[in-house]
């Protein structure tokens, strides 16, 4: 899909043809909108296509009329009916008279300029327009480690109460996020730095200062997920011990009723031999039976005793 927009009289306005100082924004675009970008702008369509390799690693490529920055979003992913995140790609292109934003899906990094919500936006202010989506990027990273963060804290209670498999899932899923998140974070962070050094691209003195709110957002960003990483990480290994805790004790419980149960069948098993009865105590009293079952009650509950002294119940 192809959009045009076009700052006129202070507001964002779409238009139906190209022009200069317009913002040419694809969602998905298909083959055919790739080669008709690439041809009417004068740009390689490998770079054009490049952000829609979910692989695409982050980096800056300056050719001779245009530059190309490929930097790492934020998106949610729906699965088994609940909301994780993962990054994408996407890519800016920016040239002498417009600037091109290629994604594979909609995004409220871009969605917030569409609509108009962004303070100082102006589609002509090219390097400036870039420097806002970086820092409206930066921001959502922010805005969604917040809510792992919070997810993380329901599922924590939630394992205290009873540590299951779908928590421990959840948790692992919240994981991934983070590695998504770090990964994608320091790379963008490489970005950054070079477009910071970058001579080619032009930067007014007030983009400079923007720039540097971007790369403090982006640092934040980065030390968030390592710490929320690092507590998870940490539940994890807590709770793995807390099961690993319960079923050695559920084993020890085991393993004294079973010695002390062996106690009356040991007995039992004496007088089931194939022997003289005579040659067995109590064989020939009249309440031989009795006599053996209370000795075997007694010699059981004796047992008991000494290991619920030495708390092995």
């Amino acid at each position: 899909m192809i959009q045009i927009f076009m700052t006129e009289d202070g507001a964002i306005h779409q238009k139906d043809e190209m022009q200069s100082g317009a913002w040419i924004a694809l969602t998905n675009p298909t083959a055919t909108e790739i080669l008709e970008i690439s041809e009417t702008c004068g740009i390689d369509p490998d770079h054009v296509r490049a952000p829609l390799d979910e692989e695409e690693r982050s980096r800056i490529e300056i050719e001779d009329h245009y530059s190309l920055i490929l930097v790492d979003i934020p998106v949610i992913e729906e699965r088994n009916e609940k909301d994780w995140y993962v990054t994408i790609p996407m890519g800016i292109i920016m040239s002498d008279t417009i600037i091109i934003t290629v994604c594979l899906e909609e995004t409220p990094v871009l969605n917030a300029f569409m609509d108009g919500r962004v303070r100082d936006f102006f589609t002509y202010m090219k390097t400036r327009f870039i420097l806002q989506i970086l820092y409206k990027n930066a921001s959502l990273y922010l805005q969604y480690l917040r809510i792992i963060d919070k997810k993380s804290d329901i599922v924590e209670k939630e394992l205290y109460k009873s540590p299951r498999n779908q928590e421990l899932i959840e948790i692992l899923e919240l994981q991934k996020s983070l590695v998504y998140f770090t990964t994608s974070l320091r790379s963008n962070e490489v970005v950054l730095e070079k477009l910071l050094k970058s001579e080619k691209i032009k930067k007014y003195p007030e983009d400079t200062d923007l720039l540097d709110d971007v790369i403090i957002e982006n640092k934040q960003a980065i030390e968030m997920a390592n710490i929320y990483s690092g507590i998870l990480s940490g539940t994890m290994d807590a709770f793995a011990s807390v099961i690993s805790n319960n079923l050695n004790i559920v084993m020890k419980f085991l393993a004294t009723i079973t010695i002390v149960m062996s106690i009356p069948t040991m007995v039992s098993s004496f007088y089931g031999m194939n022997v003289l009865s005579s040659s067995m105590p109590f064989a020939t009293n009249p309440y031989g039976f009795v006599i053996v079952i209370v000795l075997s009650v007694i010699l059981t509950c004796a047992v008991a005793w000494i290991f619920a002294k030495r708390n092995l119940f």
